[in-house]
């Protein structure tokens, strides 16, 4: 018994010891990178939980930060400094001192210095200690319990690129709790923003309290169900609902502000306005009836420009709105208002005529007319002290002259509005839009809208795009935009930020001289163990095995290029089966000359990646010479013609780059066979995406020449225009003929001429997405 009594004792000294001793390491290779990082060498400092943070006597605002300094600590660490107020000039060691200096530039920038007596935060304003603070933050390993964190002697100079780091949450489709909503804004802390835009009110949902309209919330914030999948014929038949209390917002204002952080509310007009005209229908243009809308699109039912009593609503709305929300800016929409009920509306019609609006080649009355009402508006709110913010459809009609244009359509209304010296906000869908997909494999990701933004297009982004140095003054920031029209759960949100807000900060924040993606990745492994710490659930696709596939037209191979950010060894098979360790390893790019089934997989010691599989089909036409007669939109033109005969077909995302969208005209390729061969058959795939206004062919025909010039048609073949505007997936097309010998092969693939009866873009040109043109 006596010597179990030592053995005890002395493995209990081991264990405290080593409790004592145990060090970790801190890292400035954080996100956002710093600007500038001088690391000299020299002792580091030693955090333990004998160090305090101290702040100046009498700044509440720094005695806040020091608290939040502590508690992140305390995250990772176990322990808590203690705080302490000091007075000017007064000197301490073995502390975190935060402090102010006016002679850093930034209101946003700080200086942290470390050395083995201790750190200081400083910075212009509290906001740039914050911003200090966070970088020391992420320094520290995210899981450090008990040990002295080893922070390196240096000095960091930093500010933010843009002042406006924003980014979005829709809560109108869906509804959020409260307490989501603050651990979302810690998330925007994290990563260094300070703007969030609150889009809080829809066609499904109206989620904020206004007390002289109580029935916004009482009948406006509850849909009685929701449909099924993406716009389907079937509903659930659940009452849905939820809304925030003016006091709740308040709440969630004051958590935001603490974190410097100002949150841009969204009361979107005058489209998307289902959910108020259900609660009060004498404002649209029809009178009604109207419900809170259980089905996700663009509707033809808005508010009614021409009554005076919803001109007074929407005045009376804003100003409550800026009793809760003290921000600068009010975003009030502006996109997706169809003009079909103003063009009928005889007070719309009236007040188009008593104030003068008229139309011209660019515009109708009718966006004279929406332009009215976003002046008007906008006049209001700068009476009272605010500026607005809107869509970039502002820009359709005589844009308010003040107003900041945040651009979604791509960047060219940014670019646009910036051109016309206005503050520009970009959040580009095809760089910004995280309910699209990360992955290109979509089968077992949860549901999403569509389209596709890696988180490596995230990173490319770069807001000013190609503007001149005037210009680029009026880009003011960036930002990404989630819509939940398909994301349900706070999980769901979760997964679709994370990483992707990473890459975003660092497009806010990061000077793109100093942006490098491989690097940015080797620092996001860092990050994500404080997303799984915090119990985040975030995506990992960026562990996945990334796989480029290149046309070698000389070669008439498809070359396969595969890689992974550690460099882990990669196996692969071309006759379907699932690859192991057994299998090929990949040492170098594969020439694929022949049809085969691809699959590719990383091995770890943890266990394997997600596989990746393409079937690359071998025909007539496979990497032969093909003109295209009428160029595909400069938008989704990726890797050229050559990408409709390269032997791989595109998945349901037209976005993926395995599509060319047209728009506009017909299809027309010629393929070079090099030589006189026997033919039968030609077949296509083109996407039909009718939310994404994607409609498929209505017909193909088919020529063939000896010499390119003179053609002779072999077979035609109609095929009826789409009507089902709830209508999306990938249709075949094929066509066979009596054999017959030619070299060149024309195409003409015709296009759907308008978008359908009860489309909410009825009449407009549609786009056609075709891949992979086959000739047996």
């Amino acid at each position: 018994m006596r010597k179990l009594n030592h053995a005890l004792l002395a493995s209990a000294l081991a264990l405290a010891c080593a409790s004592c001793t145990a060090e970790k390491e801190a890292n400035y290779q954080v996100i956002p990178l710093p600007q500038e990082v001088s690391l000299p060498q020299g002792n580091p400092f030693k955090l333990n939980e004998n160090v305090f943070i101290a702040y100046p006597e009498n700044n509440a605002l720094l005695q806040r930060n020091a608290e939040f300094l502590s508690e992140y600590i305390q995250q990772a660490t176990n322990y808590a400094p203690k705080t302490k107020a000091i007075a000017a000039g007064e000197q301490v060691k073995n502390a975190i001192v935060l402090g102010l200096d006016p002679g850093i530039a930034n209101k946003e920038g700080y200086v942290l210095t470390t050395t083995p007596e201790g750190i200081s935060i400083n910075g212009q304003t509290e906001n740039g200690v914050f911003y200090g603070i966070q970088t020391l933050r992420k320094s520290i390993p995210a899981e450090a319990k008990g040990a002295t964190v080893l922070i390196p002697a240096g000095e960091i100079k930093d500010e933010p690129r843009f002042s406006y780091r924003g980014m979005h949450l829709d809560v109108g489709r869906h509804f959020f709790p409260k307490e989501f909503i603050k651990k979302y804004i810690d998330l925007l802390a994290l990563h260094n923003m300070n703007t969030f835009h609150w889009h809080l009110t829809e066609d499904q949902g109206w989620r904020i309290e206004i007390k002289k309209y109580p029935k916004l919330t009482e009948i406006g914030s509850q849909r009685s169900r929701t449909v099924i999948g993406r716009n389907t014929q079937e509903y659930d038949n659940t009452p849905y609902g939820g809304f925030y209390t003016q006091e709740e917002a308040k709440e969630i204002v004051k958590y935001a502000q603490e974190r410097y952080i100002t949150i841009i509310p969204e009361v979107d007009l005058p489209g998307h306005m289902l959910a108020a005209l259900a609660a009060y229908p004498e404002m649209g243009c029809t009178g009604g009836p109207y419900e809170v809308c259980p089905r996700w699109g663009v509707f033809e039912d808005v508010l009614c420009i021409g009554n005076d009593k919803t001109m007074q609503f929407l005045e009376d709305v804003m100003s409550e709105i800026i009793e809760i929300f003290p921000s600068e800016y009010v975003h009030i929409g502006g996109d997706e208002a169809p003009r079909t009920r103003w063009e009928k509306c005889p007070k719309c019609q009236a007040r188009i005529k008593a104030e003068g609006l008229k139309a011209d080649k660019k515009h109708t009355a009718e966006d004279r007319l929406q332009s009215y009402c976003m002046t008007r508006i906008e006049k209001f709110l700068n009476s009272k002290g605010r500026r607005i913010i809107g869509w970039d459809e502002i820009l359709e009609g005589d844009v308010a002259p003040n107003a900041t244009v945040m651009s979604w359509r791509g960047a060219s209304g940014g670019i646009e509005a910036a051109q016309m010296g206005h503050d520009v906000i970009m959040t580009p869908n095809t760089y910004c839009y995280f309910d699209y997909y990360q992955t290109a494999d979509t089968k077992d990701e949860p549901l999403g809208i569509g389209g596709y933004v890696p988180i490596e297009k995230v990173y490319s982004l770069d807001p000013t795009f190609d503007l001149n140095e005037e210009q680029k003054k009026h880009i003011i920031g960036a930002q990404a935009n989630l819509w939940t029209e398909y994301i349900t759960t706070t999980e769901h949100v979760e997964y679709m930020v994370l990483p992707r807000m990473a890459a975003l900060a660092e497009v806010q924040w990061t000077q793109p001289e100093k942006k490098d993606f491989k690097d940015f990745t080797k620092r996001l492994a860092r990050l994500m163990k404080f997303y799984q710490r915090d119990g985040f659930n975030y995506a990992k696709h960026v562990f996945d095995l990334k796989v480029d596939f290149t046309p070698d037209v000389a070669k008439k191979a498809v070359v396969v290029t595969l890689s992974t950010i550690d460099d882990a060894p990669i196996y692969y098979t071309l006759d379907g089966t699932e690859p192991t360790t057994a299998s090929l390893k990949y040492t170098e790019p594969v020439a694929i000359t022949e049809t085969a089934d691809f699959q590719a997989v990383v091995i770890r010691p943890e266990g394997k990646s997600k596989v990746v599989n393409k079937k690359i089909s071998f025909n007539k036409a496979t990497y032969c010479p093909i003109e295209l007669t009428f160029q595909p939109s400069e938008k989704y033109k990726f890797g050229g013609a050559i990408t409709l005969v390269d032997g791989m077909k595109g998945n349901d995302s037209y976005a993926t780059g395995a599509w060319l969208g047209f728009v506009g005209g017909d299809v027309e390729a010629i393929i070079d066979l090099g030589q006189e061969t026997e033919i039968k058959r030609v077949a296509t795939n083109a996407i039909v995406d009718m939310s994404a206004w994607i409609m498929g062919s209505t017909g193909l025909v088919v020529s063939v020449s000896d010499d390119n010039k003179e053609f002779r048609e072999v077979a035609v073949k109609d095929i009826p225009a789409e009507t089902n505007i709830d209508k999306k997936g990938v249709e075949n097309y094929e066509i066979t003929f009596d054999p017959v010998k030619a070299r060149y092969v024309k195409v003409v693939i015709k296009r759907s001429p308008a978008l359908p009866k009860g489309h909410a873009g009825e009449g407009k040109a549609a786009y056609m997405f075709i891949d992979e043109i086959e000739v047996d």
